[in-house]
């Protein structure tokens, strides 16, 4: 069982990085530093797929924020396991600074930033300037942002908070996720001419090699695989890249 674990929490890892990857391929002349990760329905595994990308950021030795931007259903802080003094809404309120909301994870690099229980008026809370200057300041401090936002057929939240980042992640969770319910979803986040889609997260796939296995689609729609040679298959948790890149 050990031996499983440890070969899943390898496959997650390396998917993670190689997401990274990819995000920095998608823009070479004009870096995505500040980026919105949704999906189109709860239960996507978007929280997850944030945490994973937040850590393969702090491993490759640049500095990262997570931000709980998904105020109606909060989860980051219990799946990291870390509490804060205060969170969004304090910071835009003027409650408490900044630098006093943000708190460590225990990984080198990997930095949190919370939301509280039952803010008022989340939508308009991201609509707000002090939000907007919220982004930007966030941004000065750190070389990554991610903004864990909710998913989008639910709320206007994270058409919203893409637009003020330089990308949007779509998470997809294979076998769950009606096709109709994406296509909405991802032409919701395209009304917005703000709104960059970077690329879509396909998460909860089974992976086809026991140490990492990815696939994406090129401009042209081409699916393109790469993987180990090694035998063996996963599904727990396990996200790929689809990006077009």
């Amino acid at each position: 069982m050990a031996k499983a674990k440890n070969t899943d929490k390898l496959v997650v890892q390396n998917a993670a990085k190689t997401l990274l990857a990819n995000i920095r391929f998608a823009s070479v002349d004009d870096p995505i530093r500040t980026i919105t990760v949704t999906s189109s329905i709860p239960n996507e595994g978007k929280s997850t797929v944030s945490i994973n990308l937040a850590q393969a950021i702090a491993t490759s030795g640049k500095s990262v924020l997570l931000v709980e931007a998904d105020m109606r259903r909060r989860s980051l802080a219990d799946m990291l396991g870390v509490r804060s003094r205060g969170g969004l809404y304090a910071v835009l309120s003027e409650q408490i600074s900044i630098d006093q909301a943000i708190v460590e994870t225990g990984q080198k690099n990997f930095y949190f930033l919370d939301a509280e229980p039952h803010i008022p008026n989340p939508a308009d809370i991201i609509v707000s300037h002090r939000f907007a200057k919220l982004v930007k300041a966030l941004s000065a401090k750190f070389q990554y942002v991610i903004f864990d936002a909710p998913p989008v057929g639910t709320f206007i939240d994270a058409a919203e908070i893409a637009s003020l980042t330089d990308g949007a992640l779509f998470v997809v969770r294979e076998d769950f996720t009606k096709r109709e319910e994406a296509l909405n979803a991802i032409a919701q986040l395209k009304k917005s001419e703000k709104v960059k889609l970077i690329g879509t997260v396909m998460n909860y796939c089974e992976t086809e090699t026991s140490v990492y296995y990815y696939s994406y689609y090129t401009k042209d729609g081409k699916k393109v695989k790469k993987g180990s040679d090694d035998q063996g298959t996963s599904k727990k948790g396990i996200f790929t890249n689809r990006a077009n890149v």
